[in-house]
C-alpha cells in the first residue's frame, strides 16, 4: 500500500513538472477532489493518526516531490542547509509560558525575550518584570528598534560576515523558485477558498467530488455569550448523549471553535440542529449550528493542514518564507483588497477559532518575521483598520482570537508607527474610527451614556481597543521631525481634540435639593474613558514636547478649541462686580451649588499641560511673539476648573449628600491616583497660569465668589464674627468647612510648584516628594508606594531611581513584607497640606509626624517645608500671599479665633491661617538669601502682617492677633506653631535690618534668638516632666494601697491559693519527688511513683472547676482525628477496602495513619453536648433557609471549639491516673513467658467455649458479660465518652460508618495513639528541639489523654474481642500454633505493636489472679518489642563504610551484637551478608532504634505520669544513656536479647527519614516555565489552563478544568481534590503555578489560599503574578509551610482562614 502510494505521488509530480500553472492548477484540484472526501470525515469519531498519515502520503508528499524537484527529504535539509538563520528568534509563545521584559532597555511593555533568550542575554542583570503569556505572542530577541541596548543574545547575536543584507532568494534557481512560487500559489488559494467559503452543500468548483454521499455533519460553533452549562444541558437533550460526553464536547467546542456534535443523513442531522436552536434561543441569540455536508467539513478540514503545512515548509527556508509573503500579498485581477492576505483579514470575523488561530500562526511566522513584508502587510492593514475593527466591534470573539490583535506587532515598531502616521494618516484613522463608535450624544454634541445597555456596554469595552492600538502608535516619541510628520500628527490632534470636544462637560450635575436623587445616574463609561485617554493625553504633550513647532501649534489649536466650548457655556449668567479691601473687579454671577456643573473638562486640563510646557521648554521666553499669549483671557481659563474644585469643596462640606454615590465615586476618581495627573492636577495648573496673569486681589475674589463665601468677607464688619446669629447649625458647619477647602486651594495654588515648568525642578523631584509623603504616613511596602504612584505609558513609576535617597529598606521575617522607611533627614520636607492627602491620609500623616517630634523632645509645630523657586512664567503667584484681600481674610480667621462665639470658626480653619502666614514667611526668608545687592526684594510680608488696618475700622494687625493668641488658653495645640511664626518674624526682621545696614548676613542674631527661646522651651519641658512624674508616684501609692486593703478583706481566698501553689510543684529540674538519689523511671516495677496529686481543671463553658476522678461527671479535651499520610514512606499503596481491612499491625512503612490532635480546652461532657446540639440545630436552620458552605461540616461532626474557634471533631475524655501496684519480687522473663502462655491458653479455651451462639446464651458468657460490667471502674457519663471518641476514631480513621460494637474500634485507637506519638516524636527531632519541655501543653494534654484514654477504652468495648487482639498481638512476637496468621516481623511497626500490646493488656489483667504486676508485664514486652525491633534492623542492614572512631568504649556492645548477627545468620542461612565490623553493626542499630525508644518514652511518661529527667529538657551530650535509663533498658541493649524468632527477608531502612515538602526550584520562572510544558493527561495535548503542582509528592495537576473531573464518592471532583485522597488521605497542599499561590485543600468542601513560600527582592509574595517581579524562594517561609503540614496542621489552618474570611466559604473547592 505504502510503495503503491509513492509510486504513484512520484508519477503524478513527473506529470506534474510538465504542466503550466493553469493545468497545474486543475490537476492539482482534480487530485484533491478526489483523495481528501476519501481519507477525511469518514465518521462520527474522526481518526487524527490515520487521517495524518494518509494525508502525508497521499496529498502532501506529492506536493514536496514537485517542490523539491527531488526526494524532499534530501531536498528539504539542502535548503535548510543554505539557509542563513534569522536574526530575529521568532519564538511564539505557548500559553503560560514565562516571557521577560527588562524594566530598564525595553522601548515598550510589550517588548519580550523567552526563557532561551534571556537567560543568554544582558538583561538579566538588570531590573526585568517576568510574567506569563496568554499565548500567541513574538519574542522580540534580535529586533533592534525593541531594545535600547542588548537587542541580541548570545544565540542570536549577528556574525560580521553576513552583515551585507542579501536578498535570500539568490540562493536558489530560477526552476526552483518558479515551481515554489506555484505550489505555494495553489495551496494557499486552495485553503483561503475553504476557509472563506460559506455554503454547507456545495464546493467550489472544481473540488466536486466524484461520488456524492447523503452524509452530513451537525456543526456546532463556539460563541462567547453562552455558558458552558447552558451548552452541556441542550446538548444532553438534542443529541441524548452523556454528561461526560456533552463536556468533552463543550470543550472540544471552546478550543477548536466548532466540533460535530452529530453524522448521518440530512435529517437526521437537521433535528438535532432544530432542537439545539430552540433550546439556546430564549435568554439570548441562539448557538449557531449548520448542517454541512461531509465533503465541505473535509476540505475545510486539509485546509487548515494545508496551512500548517505552509508554516511548516517556509521554516526550512527565508527564501520560501519570502516567496509565500510574495505570494500571499500579490494583487488579485480586482485591484484594491484582492490579495489573499486581505481576504483572509476581511473574512476573519466569520471564520471559526481553529481556522483563525492557524491562519495568525502563519501570518506571524511569514508575514510578520520579513521586515520587508511586515511593512507591506502594516500597510494593507492600516488601509482596511476601519472595516477590521467594525468587524471586530459586531464580533463576540475575544481580541486575542480577532486579526485586530495583530496591530501589535506592527503599531509598535517605531520606524512603522510613523510611515504609517505619515503616509496612511494612522493617527487620524484610529480616532476617528473611535469616535464613530461612539454614537450617543446630547444636544450640545457631547457624548452622553445614560441610557447604557448591556449591548452597547459590551460594545464600548471593545471599542476601547482602540485606544490601546492609539497608545502603541504614539509610545516611542520621535527624535527628528519631517514636516510630513508634523503635519499628519497635528491633524491627528485635530480630530483628539474633536473628541475632547465631545468630552468636555460631558455627564453635567445638579444638585438635589429637598429629596434624594431617585436613579443613580450612569458615571462609570465616562471615567473608564478618562482612565483609558490618561495616557494618550500625556504622551500627545510629550510627543509636543519634542519640537517647538509643533508645540506653539498645539496650543493655538487646543485654545480655539477651548474657545469654542466656551461660547456655547455663557448663557444665562450676568456680570456682576465684586469690590472688597480697596479692589474690585467684574466677573460672572454663578452658583456652583445651582447650576450644571461637570468634572469633565479635557480641553482646559489639555491646554494646562501645554502652558507648563512652554514654560519647561522655554519657549514662552524666546518666542513670545509667535503665541496668542496675550489674547488669553485668564478668568476665562480659570472658570471651569474653578467650578469643579469647588464641587469637590461642596461635597466634602455635605452640601451635595442628596446626589447620592455616583458623584462621591467621581470625586474619589477625580483624585485617584489613577486619573489625578490628567485631571486633578491639570486644573490646580490651570489656576496657577490663570493666576500667574491676573492681579491677585481679583483672583481671590473671584475664588471667594465661587466658593460663595464673599458675602462673608467682603461685609466692613466681618470680623465681628460675620453675623450669623439668624443662620443655622448647617449652614454655618457648611460654610467652615468651605473657608477651610478655600485656604486649602490657595496654599496649593501657591505652594505646588514641584511640576517642571511650574517650578525650577527636576523630574524626579515631584517622585520624592509624592514617596516622602506616602512615608510620612507610615513605613510601607513596595508595591504599596507604587500603586500610590502614578504610572507612566509603561507601567514605570520611577520610584527605583530616587527610593535609596529618601528611604532605607527593612527586610521582613517569616511573615509579613518589606517595608520602606523615611530617613530622618527627609521628615523636614513634610508639608501638612500635601495636595495629594486625602483626609484620612492627612490626619494620619499629621498624628504620625508629631508622634515623631515627640520621641525626638522636638516642638510639636509642623511648619511648611521650604520650597523651590517658580519659573519665569508662573512667579508672579508668590503676590497672592502678601495681596491685601488674602490678608484681609487671615486677619478675619484670626480675629474670631480671639474672641470666638458659637463655633463660627474651627481649629483646622486656624491651622490652615496659621501654614499660609508660614509659607509667606518661609518665601520672604528665601528671597531676602537669594536677593543680590541691587535687587530690593518686593516680596514684604512682615511689614504688610505688622500693619494694622486704615483708619475707619482700625483693626489689629495679624501681627499683634498673633501675640494675642499665644496666650489662650483654648489654642493649647497651636501654641507651637505660632511661638515658630513669632520667631521666623524676628529673625526676618533682623535679616532685613543687616541688609539694610550692610550687605553681610550673619545669622548669629537669629541665632542667639532661636536659642534664647530654645533654652526657654527647655525648662518649660523640664518643668512639665517633673509635674508627670510626681503624679505619677501619687497614683502608684494609692494603688498599691488598695491592693493591700484587698487581701486583708479577703484572706481566706489567698490562703487557699497559696497552699495550693505549694501543693503542685513544678516539674522537677535536679532531683525526683519520689527519693532524691534514685533516677527517674517511667516502666516496669521500679518505676518511680509520683506522688498522688488532685487534678483539678475548670470548664470553658459553665467556669466550674471539678477534679477528674474516675466515679464523677466526664471532662473532655476537645480534639480533632484526621487520616493521615505525613509519615508514609509508600504513597503507591491502593487503598484498602475499609469494610474488610484489618488494622491490627501497622505496616512499617507508615502508609496510612490515624492522628489526634486537641487545642487543648477542656469542657464538661454534658456541656459539650448542649453546645453541640445547639450547633447542630442552627445548622438545620440555616438549611431551610439557605445553604452556605461553613468552616466546619455539622454532619460529620465538626464543631468550633468554643473557646478558640479551633476545628475539632470529637472529644477525648479526661481520665485519672493508673496507680501503679506496689508489688514485691516479679517474676523473671522466662518464668513469665510460662505464665503468659497459661493466660493464653486459658483465654483460648474460654473463647472456644463462647463459638456456638445460637438461641441462648451459655452461661460463661453471661458471667463473663456481667463481670465486664461490674469490672468497669467508670461512671456513666465517662463510659459514654469514652464510646464517643472511640467510635470517631473508627470511623474517621476507616472512613466507614461509625459502629460501636466493631472489634475494631479499641484497635484504630491504639493505632492513633501509636501514630500521634510518632509524629511528635518526628516533628521535635526536625525543630531540633528536646524529648520533653519543649511541646507546647496543648500537645502535651493531648498525648496523656490519649494514652490514658487508650489503656480503658477496652471497658467499652466487649472483653473477648479485646483479648482477641491481645492473643494476636502477642503472637506476632512468641509464635502461638493457635494463631494461623501472623505477619512476618519484618512487616510490623514496632512501635504500634508496643502501644497495642501494653493499652490491651489491661483486659487480660482485669481477669489475671496470678498476681502479676501491670508494671512487670509492661517491662516484658517493652523488652520484648525492643529486641525484635534491633532483629529486624540486623535483618534490614546494608553494607555501609563509616570512617570508625577509636576507642573502645563499646568493645561489649560490639562484640554482643556480633553474636545476635550470627545467630541471625545461622537461623536464616545466606540469605545474610557476613559483616566483618560490629562496632559498624552497633552504630547502625543505636541510630536506628533511637525514634523507637524517645517514642517509647513519650508513652509511658504520659501513660504512667512518671516525670522527666532534666537531661532530657535540652539537646545535650549523654542523652542515650538517660533514656536508656529512664526507660528501664541497660545502655548496653543487647543484655536483653534470650532468644531468637523465625523469620523471612524484606529490606528496609531504619531509621526512617522524615518526610519533607518537595524541593522547589530557587527561581520561580523555572516552575512556570515547567508548568508552561504541561498538557493536560486527558485532552490530547492540549496546554492546561491552571497547572497546579502537589507539594507532597511532586505530581503536576490540571486543575480547575472540567477535562479532568473525576467522579468520587458519587460527585464530581477536580484533579487536586481527587489527588488529595490518593495522595494525603483528603488533605493536600499545592502550588498553582500561574497564581503564584499556595492552595491547602481537606475534603471536598474545605479549602483556603496561603501566602506562597516565593518572594520578590522587597520581600512581597505576588499572588496572581501581578507586579512581575522576579520572585526567588524563601526557605524559612517553606519550611514554615513544612511545619504546618508535619503537625497536620493544615486543616485547622484551613478551618481559621474560612472563619476569618467568608468569602472563602463560598468556593467550591471540590471543583478545584
Amino acid at each position: 500500500w505504502t510503495v503503491f502510494n509513492v509510486l504513484r505521488s512520484e508519477k503524478l509530480t513527473t506529470g506534474l513538472l510538465s504542466c503550466s500553472l493553469t493545468d497545474l492548477y486543475k490537476e492539482v484540484y482534480q487530485h484533491l477532489a478526489r483523495y481528501v472526501p476519501k481519507i477525511y470525515c469518514l465518521g462520527p469519531n474522526l481518526n487524527p493518526q490515520s487521517e495524518d498519515l494518509l494525508a502525508q502520503l497521499l496529498l502532501q508528499a506529492p506536493l514536496e516531490w514537485y517542490l523539491c524537484g527531488e526526494d524532499p527529504s534530501t531536498g528539504l535539509a539542502k535548503l535548510e542547509q543554505n539557509n542563513q538563520p534569522s536574526q530575529l528568534c521568532g519564538h511564539v509563545f505557548r500559553v503560560g509560558e514565562p516571557t521577560y521584559s527588562c524594566r530598564e532597555c525595553a522601548a515598550d511593555p510589550t517588548c519580550v525575550l523567552c526563557m532561551q533568550c534571556f537567560l543568554g542575554s544582558v538583561h538579566k542583570e538588570h531590573r526585568y518584570r517576568m510574567t506569563t503569556s496568554g499565548g500567541g505572542g513574538f519574542c522580540d530577541c534580535g529586533d533592534t528598534e525593541a531594545w535600547k541596548k542588548g537587542p541580541y543574545c548570545q544565540k542570536h547575536e549577528p556574525n560580521i560576515s553576513d552583515s551585507c543584507q542579501e536578498d535570500p532568494l539568490a540562493h536558489l534557481s530560477t526552476d526552483m523558485i518558479a515551481r515554489c512560487y506555484n505550489v505555494f500559489a495553489i495551496v494557499l488559494k486552495y485553503a483561503v477558498d475553504m476557509l472563506t467559503w460559506d455554503k454547507e452543500d456545495e464546493l467550489p468548483p472544481g473540488l466536486e467530488p466524484p461520488d456524492r454521499g447523503d452524509t452530513y455533519y451537525c456543526m456546532l460553533f463556539n460563541d462567547e455569550v453562552h455558558t458552558y452549562e447552558q451548552v452541556i444541558y441542550t446538548l444532553q437533550k438534542a443529541v441524548n448523549c452523556t454528561q461526560k460526553e456533552a463536556v468533552s464536547f463543550a470543550t472540544t467546542v471552546d478550543r477548536d471553535g466548532r466540533k460535530s456534535v452529530r453524522f448521518g443523513d440530512f435529517a437526521f442531522c437537521e433535528q438535532a440542529k432544530s432542537v439545539i436552536v430552540r433550546n439556546t434561543s430564549r435568554q439570548s441569540k441562539p448557538l449557531r449550528v449548520q448542517v454541512m455536508h461531509s465533503s465541505v467539513v473535509a476540505h475545510q478540514c486539509f485546509a487548515l493542514k494545508a496551512l500548517h503545512w505552509l508554516g511548516h515548509v517556509i521554516g526550512y527556508s527565508d527564501a520560501l518564507r519570502r516567496i509565500l509573503c510574495q505570494v500571499g500579498l500579490e494583487r488579485g485581477p480586482e485591484g484594491e483588497n484582492s490579495s489573499l492576505v486581505d481576504t483572509l483579514m476581511l473574512c476573519d470575523s466569520k471564520m471559526w477559532k481553529g481556522a483563525r488561530n492557524v491562519y495568525h500562526q502563519l501570518f506571524m511566522s511569514s508575514l510578520l518575521m520579513d521586515l520587508k513584508y511586515k511593512k507591506l502587510f502594516a500597510i494593507q492593514f492600516a488601509k482596511n483598520y476601519e472595516r477590521l475593527q467594525s468587524d471586530y466591534v459586531k464580533d463576540d470573539h475575544d481580541r486575542e482570537f480577532s486579526v485586530t490583535d495583530l496591530s501589535v506587532q506592527m503599531f509598535t515598531v517605531p520606524s512603522l508607527a510613523r510611515m504609517l502616521i505619515t503616509e496612511e494618516n494612522l493617527m487620524t484613522t484610529i480616532i476617528r474610527t473611535f469616535v464613530d463608535h461612539l454614537r450617543h450624544r446630547d444636544l450640545q454634541g457631547r457624548f452622553q451614556f445614560e441610557r447604557y445597555t448591556a449591548q452597547q456596554a459590551f460594545k464600548f469595552r471593545r471599542v476601547q481597543s482602540l485606544i490601546g492600538d492609539l497608545k502603541y502608535v504614539l509610545i516611542s516619541r520621535p527624535t527628528e521631525w519631517s514636516d510630513q510628520l508634523r503635519e499628519k500628527f497635528l491633524e491627528g490632534l485635530d480630530t483628539f481634540l474633536e473628541l475632547f470636544k465631545c468630552m468636555q462637560g460631558m455627564d453635567p450635575v445638579v444638585r438635589q435639593v429637598g429629596q434624594h436623587i431617585e436613579m443613580e445616574p450612569e458615571w462609570e463609561a465616562a471615567f473608564t474613558l478618562q482612565m483609558k485617554l490618561t495616557h494618550i493625553i500625556s504622551m500627545m504633550q510629550e510627543w509636543c514636547a519634542t519640537d517647538e513647532r509643533v508645540l506653539i501649534e498645539a496650543y493655538k489649536k487646543c485654545l480655539t478649541a477651548l474657545t469654542h466650548c466656551h461660547s456655547g457655556f455663557t448663557d444665562g449668567e450676568q456680570p456682576i462686580t465684586l469690590s472688597m479691601c480697596g479692589h474690585s473687579v467684574d466677573t460672572i454671577r454663578y452658583c456652583v451649588s445651582q447650576e450644571k456643573v461637570s468634572i469633565h473638562l479635557p480641553v482646559s486640563r489639555l491646554l494646562a499641560g501645554l502652558h507648563v510646557l512652554l514654560s519647561k521648554m522655554e519657549v514662552a521666553y524666546r518666542f513670545p511673539e509667535q503665541l496668542p499669549l496675550s489674547e488669553l483671557s485668564p478668568p476665562m481659563l480659570i472658570e471651569h476648573p474653578l467650578r469643579c474644585l469647588v464641587l469637590c469643596a461642596q461635597v466634602h462640606a455635605g452640601m451635595w449628600r442628596r446626589n447620592g454615590f455616583s458623584l462621591v465615586n467621581q470625586i474619589y476618581y477625580y483624585h485617584n491616583v489613577k486619573c489625578r495627573v490628567e485631571m486633578f492636577d491639570k486644573d490646580l495648573i490651570m489656576l496657577q497660569a490663570g493666576a500667574s496673569m491676573m492681579d491677585p486681589n481679583h483672583f481671590l475674589m473671584i475664588v471667594l465668589s465661587r466658593f460663595e463665601l464673599y458675602h462673608i468677607f467682603s461685609s466692613a464688619d466681618c470680623r465681628k464674627s460675620y453675623n450669623r446669629e439668624n443662620t443655622n447649625k448647617d449652614v454655618v458647619q457648611q460654610n467652615n468647612t468651605l473657608i477651610e477647602e478655600m485656604l486649602h486651594l490657595i496654599m496649593m495654588v501657591v505652594g505646588e510648584r514641584f511640576e517642571a515648568g511650574v517650578g525650577q525642578v527636576e523630574g524626579c523631584d515631584e517622585i520624592k516628594r509624592e514617596i516622602i509623603h506616602q512615608l510620612c504616613i507610615r513605613p510601607m511596602a513596595h508595591s504599596e508606594l507604587v500603586k500610590a504612584l502614578p504610572e507612566n505609558e509603561n507601567k514605570e513609576t520611577g520610584m527605583e531611581r530616587v527610593i535609596d535617597c529618601v528611604a532605607s529598606f527593612k527586610k521582613p521575617g517569616v511573615t509579613g513584607r518589606g517595608l520602606y522607611e523615611l530617613r530622618p533627614e527627609c521628615a523636614k520636607q513634610f508639608n501638612l497640606y500635601f495636595h495629594h492627602y486625602s483626609r484620612a491620609d492627612q490626619s494620619k500623616a499629621e498624628e504620625a509626624q508629631r508622634k515623631l517630634k515627640r520621641q525626638n523632645g522636638e516642638d510639636m509645630a509642623l511648619p511648611p517645608p521650604m520650597l523651590p523657586p517658580f519659573s519665569p512664567l508662573f512667579a508672579s503667584l508668590v503676590n497672592i500671599l502678601q495681596c491685601d484681600v488674602l490678608l484681609g481674610m487671615l486677619g478675619a480667621v484670626l480675629q474670631w479665633a480671639v474672641e470666638p462665639s458659637g463655633g463660627h470658626w474651627s481649629e483646622s480653619m486656624l491651622q490652615r491661617v496659621l501654614h499660609l502666614i508660614g509659607m509667606g514667611l518661609l518665601e520672604e526668608q528665601q528671597q531676602l538669601k537669594n536677593s543680590s545687592e541691587d535687587h530690593d526684594v518686593s516680596f514684604n510680608f512682615t511689614l504688610k502682617i505688622s500693619r494694622p488696618g486704615e483708619a475707619p475700622s482700625n483693626t489689629a494687625s495679624v501681627l499683634a492677633l498673633l501675640e494675642n493668641l499665644q496666650n489662650a488658653p483654648h489654642l493649647e495645640v497651636h501654641k507651637d506653631m505660632i511661638r515658630w511664626i513669632l520667631k521666623m518674624v524676628a529673625s526676618i526682621k533682623t535679616m532685613r535690618e543687616l541688609t539694610a545696614t550692610t550687605y553681610t548676613v550673619t545669622a548669629s542674631g537669629s541665632h542667639g534668638q532661636e536659642e534664647m527661646v530654645c533654652d526657654k522651651d527647655k525648662a518649660e519641658r523640664k518643668r512639665k516632666a517633673e509635674m508627670a512624674r510626681l503624679r505619677r508616684e501619687k497614683i502608684m501609692a494609692q494603688m498599691s494601697e488598695m491592693q493591700r486593703h484587698f487581701i486583708n478583706e479577703n484572706k481566706e481566698l489567698f490562703k487557699q491559693s497559696l497552699e495550693d501553689s505549694i501543693s503542685c510543684p513544678p516539674p522537677p529540674v535536679s532531683c525526683s519527688p519520689t527519693s532524691s538519689d534514685a533516677a527517674l523511671v517511667c516502666v516496669g516495677p521500679r518505676r518511680s511513683r509520683p506522688r498522688e496529686k488532685r487534678q483539678v481543671v475548670t470548664c470553658i463553658l459553665c467556669q466550674e472547676e471539678q477534679e477528674i476522678r474516675a466515679d464523677s461527671k466526664a471532662m473532655v479535651l476537645a480534639a480533632f482525628v484526621q487520616r493521615s499520610t505525613v509519615m508514609s514512606k509508600n504513597r503507591k499503596r491502593p487503598p484498602h477496602d475499609p469494610e474488610h481491612y484489618d488494622p491490627l499491625f501497622m505496616h512499617p512503612d507508615l502508609s496510612f495513619g490515624t492522628h489526634t490532635g486537641s487545642c487543648g480546652h477542656i469542657m464538661h461532657s454534658h456541656c459539650w453536648q448542649r453546645y453541640f446540639e445547639a450547633v447542630q440545630a442552627k445548622e438545620q436552620r440555616r438549611q431551610q433557609r439557605l445553604r452556605v458552605h461553613t468552616s466546619y461540616d455539622v454532619g460529620n461532626g465538626e464543631f468550633l471549639c468554643p473557646l478558640c474557634e479551633c476545628l475539632s471533631n470529637t472529644v477525648i475524655p479526661l481520665l485519672p491516673g493508673t496507680k501503679g501496684s506496689n508489688s514485691c519480687e516479679q517474676p523473671g522473663l522466662g518464668q513469665w513467658l510460662k505464665i503468659s502462655g497459661q493466660q493464653i491458653k486459658a483465654m483460648h479455651s474460654a473463647h472456644r467455649k463462647l463459638q456456638p451462639v445460637g438461641e441462648f446464651l451459655p452461661v460463661q458468657i453471661i458471667l463473663i458479660i456481667a463481670r465486664h460490667i461490674h469490672m468497669s471502674p467508670y461512671s456513666s457519663t465517662i463510659k459514654e465518652m469514652l464510646t464517643t471518641f472511640g467510635t470517631a476514631t473508627y470511623k474517621v480513621g476507616l472512613k466507614v460508618h461509625p459502629n460501636e460494637q466493631d472489634p475494631r474500634v479499641p484497635i484504630m485507637c491504639w493505632g492513633s495513639c501509636a501514630y500521634t506519638i510518632q509524629s511528635i516524636e518526628r516533628l521535635l527531632v526536625d525543630e531540633e528541639k528536646p524529648l520533653f519541655g519543649s511541646l507546647p501543653c496543648r500537645q502535651d494534654d493531648c498525648l496523656s489523654s490519649l494514652a490514658r484514654f487508650g489503656s480503658a477504652c477496652w471497658t467499652a468495648a466487649s472483653q473477648p474481642s479485646v483479648q482477641g487482639h491481645y492473643i494476636r498481638l502477642v503472637a506476632a512476637l512468641i509464635p502461638d500454633p493457635q494463631v494461623e496468621t501472623s505477619p512476618c516481623i519484618l512487616d510490623i511497626d514496632m512501635l504500634h505493636l508496643l502501644v497495642s500490646v501494653v493499652l490491651s493488656y489491661g483486659s487480660v489483667h482485669s481477669q489475671d489472679s496470678s498476681g502479676l504486676s501491670v508494671d512487670a508485664v509492661q517491662l516484658h514486652f517493652f523488652h520484648l518489642i525492643t529486641v525484635a525491633h534491633m532483629v529486624q534492623m540486623l535483618l534490614t542492614s546494608e553494607e555501609v563504610t563509616m570512617e570508625q572512631e577509636s576507642g573502645g568504649a563499646e568493645r561489649e556492645e560490639e562484640e554482643d551484637i556480633c553474636a545476635l548477627y550470627n545467630t541471625l545468620r545461622t537461623h536464616l542461612g545466606s540469605s545474610l551478608p557476613e559483616v566483618a565490623s560490629g562496632w559498624h553493626l552497633w552504630r547502625c542499630v543505636k541510630t536506628g532504634i533511637l525514634p523507637y525508644l524517645r517514642g517509647a518514652a513519650l508513652f509511658f511518661h504520659h501513660l504512667n505520669g512518671v516525670p522527666t529527667p532534666p537531661e532530657l529538657h535540652a539537646i545535650c551530650p549523654g542523652q542515650w544513656e538517660v533514656l536508656c535509663g529512664y526507660l528501664s533498658l541497660p545502655s548496653n541493649l543487647l543484655q536483653l536479647y534470650h532468644k531468637s524468632l523465625s523469620l523471612s527477608l524484606v529490606a528496609r531502612h531504619f531509621p526512617r527519614e522524615s518526610n519533607s515538602l518537595i524541593d522547589l526550584p530557587d527561581d520561580y520562572s523555572a516552575l512556570i516555565n515547567q508548568a508552561s510544558s504541561f498538557t493536560c493527561p486527558k485532552s490530547g495535548g492540549d496546554k492546561s489552563r491552571a497547572p497546579t503542582l502537589c507539594l507532597v509528592c511532586g505530581s503536576m495537576l490540571c486543575s480547575q478544568s472540567y477535562c479532568c473531573q473525576t467522579e468520587l464518592d458519587g460527585e464530581d471532583v477536580g484533579a487536586c481534590t481527587a489527588h488529595t485522597f490518593a495522595c494525603g488521605a483528603g488533605v493536600g497542599i499545592f502550588l498553582r503555578v500561574r497564581e503564584s499561590q499556595v492552595l491547602f485543600l481537606s475534603g471536598k468542601t474545605k479549602g483556603c489560599f496561603y501566602a506562597p513560600p516565593y518572594l520578590d527582592d522587597y520581600g512581597e509574595t505576588d499572588q496572581g503574578l501581578r507586579r512581575g517581579n522576579p520572585l526567588h524562594l524563601c526557605r524559612q517561609r517553606y519550611r514554615k509551610i513544612q511545619k504546618l503540614w508535619r503537625q497536620h496542621s493544615v486543616t485547622e489552618e484551613i478551618g481559621h482562614a474560612q472563619e476569618a474570611n467568608q468569602t472563602l466559604v463560598g468556593i467550591d473547592w471540590q471543583h478545584l
